[in-house]
C-alpha cells in the first residue's frame, strides 16, 4: 500500500481551506499530523486529512470547539 503525500496546497485544496490555515495549524501546535520531510518541505497523508475531516463532524453546534 502506497502513501499518498500532498504539498500544503495540495492539502488545502483537498480539505477546502487556505494554505495558510495550515501553516497557522502547524504553529500553533498541529491539530492536522504532517511530515517534516527537511527544514523546507512540509507533507501530509492523504489518510491523516480525511481522518481529520471525520474528526470534524459535529451534530450540533454546542459541540463546537476552539
Amino acid at each position: 500500500m502506497t502513501t499518498q503525500l500532498l504539498t500544503t496546497k495540495q492539502a488545502a485544496r483537498h480539505l477546502g481551506v487556505s494554505a495558510s490555515f495550515l501553516e497557522k495549524d502547524r504553529w500553533r501546535g498541529a491539530r492536522i499530523p504532517f511530515i517534516r520531510i527537511s527544514k523546507r518541505s512540509i507533507r501530509y497523508r492523504q489518510s491523516d486529512l480525511d481522518n481529520y475531516i471525520v474528526s470534524q463532524i459535529k451534530y450540533s453546534t454546542s459541540e463546537y470547539d476552539e
